[in-house]
């Protein structure tokens, strides 16, 4: 998600890149580059340059970079920008080293690196900078993060390197061990969002979905439930409520009174996921709810840095 300072967010697409490998090109970024994901020629490779939310390609990292600011700021631009780019709050100086190199090579002139958890609390309207804890939950797609946040920083928090890719694998080898069906990423996400559920319901949804039958080799098509969906994603839900209760052990006594009379908060593409809040409030036992907007919270928190660039150049941003 890019947004651009005065304009808003003028830019929601997801992190992938496609290559023609003959003439080591890039042929699409972004949409266009999705739509190519499981149909592509041995000629196209699609590559995802952030894997668990840091860099796993670093050269279509910064052709995917570089692609974003002339989208934004057009090809034949004078002034190059100052660029802010949220990391996950777990990243390591080496990966913090290569966002900054990559984004300096892609044609910015200074490169400010913000915690996501950060960005995202200012995204859903928590006033960071108060005297009281509030703890945030952002889930995207690589990593999910969990951080308590007071007198605008971070007091305790824990990264884990699983949230939405994760949920997409775990509903595609469901389906492939129960139905002998094999279905691409693509659908596996649609499945997600459609009828994908936290919690078993009492009025279950139905999707039909199509895919290759394992054994024959054949196009079939098999009905599956949201309850199923709920089964096939459990473990995963565990982890992360595992990681939230870790950080709620390790919060001081002040902030945990805080926390239990505001409740907690979750960002994060993964807060989409139906009755996610109602889950986490049954295993921990503390309020929880859902950010406004909760896909953009990261976003929203980086225009209001960018637009109160001196306020935030010296409490949560790094800068080569």
């Amino acid at each position: 998600m890019v947004f651009s300072s005065g304009k808003g967010i003028i830019s929601e697409e997801p992190s992938v890149v496609a290559v023609a490998l003959s003439e080591n090109k890039i042929l699409a970024v972004g949409n266009e580059a999705k739509e190519m994901i499981g149909r592509t020629p041995d000629t196209i490779r699609i590559y995802r340059p952030l894997k668990d939310g840091v860099i796993a390609d670093y050269r279509v990292t910064e052709a995917m970079i570089k692609y974003f600011l002339d989208k934004v700021l057009g090809k034949y631009r004078i002034l190059k920008p100052e660029v802010l780019i949220g990391v996950p709050a777990g990243v390591t100086s080496t990966e913090r080293r290569a966002v900054i190199e990559a984004g300096m090579k892609a044609g910015a002139k200074a490169v400010y690196l913000a915690k996501e958890p950060i960005l995202a609390a200012i995204g859903a309207g928590i006033p960071i900078n108060s005297c009281s804890g509030h703890l945030i939950i952002d889930i995207g797609g690589g990593t999910s993060e969990v951080a308590v946040i007071s007198l605008g920083g971070i007091v305790t928090c824990h990264s884990l390197r699983v949230a939405g890719d994760k949920l997409d694998q775990v509903i595609s080898d469901y389906i492939k061990k129960k139905y002998n069906l094999a279905i691409g990423d693509r659908t596996a996400e649609e499945i997600k969002i459609k009828i994908g559920t936290a919690l078993p319901e009492k009025e279950k949804k139905i999707m039909e979905i199509r895919g290759r039958d394992l054994i024959l080799g054949l196009p079939r098509t098999v009905k599956i439930s949201s309850n199923e969906i709920a089964e096939a994603i459990e473990d995963v839900l565990f982890e992360i409520i595992q990681t939230i209760k870790i950080v709620l052990r390790e919060t001081p006594p002040e902030l945990s009174a805080d926390i239990i009379d505001k409740g907690m908060v979750i960002s994060g593409g993964g807060a989409l996921l139906r009755n996610l809040d109602q889950l986490v409030s049954q295993m921990t036992g503390v309020p929880c709810f859902i950010a406004d907007e909760p896909l953009r919270c990261v976003a929203k928190g980086t225009g209001v840095v960018l637009e109160n660039l001196e306020v935030y150049k010296k409490s949560i941003m790094a800068k080569k």
